[in-house]
């Protein structure tokens, strides 16, 4: 990736990466519905994030076994972490959002994170070895290009600055209400209902 070449901006772009974006009651359906995204690359070719707050049923410990990878003792913990609902693109494919960033052989470096696609992260973790703080995900949720900034003008989401609390410590099951704090907005002010008389 050419980190020096600089996209053109339009007046209603702006760069969402490193952000998260919160899914709005009534305004995002399907399987994003209700979702926190953290926005690992946004460019005027389009946008690339991760859920981080829906679990599915399979663990760490689960997929290092799919993957013919024998965990060691020291695995520890995160063998029970929850293997995440990334999106619905490639959901046969993991991502894993970690810090600190390491070097893997097929990683981006997104500020104080990474995103690695390649297996040998998922060695580190079976060995005990992995990153500190890490979440995998099963699959990504996409958009094309211009695709996010017409929802973001059509009031789908919101979007607030990515901390590694809220992607790493905080509860899945509290990561919407935590990260709409940082806005000041309480959740249960938000409905995705109109008021009918």
């Amino acid at each position: 990736m050419n980190t020096s070449a600089k996209r053109p901006e339009t007046e209603s772009s702006a760069d969402l990466s490193q952000q998260l974006l919160l899914a709005m009651p009534g305004k995002v359906s399907g399987n994003l519905a209700n979702t926190v995204i953290y926005v690992c690359e946004h460019t005027g070719h389009g946008a690339l994030g991760l859920v981080i707050n829906r679990p599915t049923d399979i663990t760490v410990g689960d997929l290092l076994k799919r993957i013919d990878l024998d965990l060691s003792l020291e695995t520890g913990p995160v063998q029970d972490f929850p293997v995440f609902f990334g999106g619905p693109v490639q959901t046969d494919r993991g991502f894993v959002l970690h810090a600190p960033v390491g070097g893997y052989s097929s990683s981006i470096q997104l500020g104080d994170v990474a995103l690695t696609t390649s297996r040998d992260i998922l060695q580190d973790v079976a060995k005990g070895k992995g990153p500190a703080q890490l979440l995998v995900t099963l699959g990504y949720a996409g958009w094309g290009a211009g695709q996010l900034e017409s929802e973001m003008s059509q009031n789908a989401w919101l979007n607030v600055a990515a901390s590694n609390d809220i992607l790493f410590e905080t509860p899945f099951e509290d990561r919407y209400g935590m990260a709409l704090s940082q806005l000041g907005i309480d959740p249960l002010m938000l409905t995705g209902d109109a008021g009918h008389a």
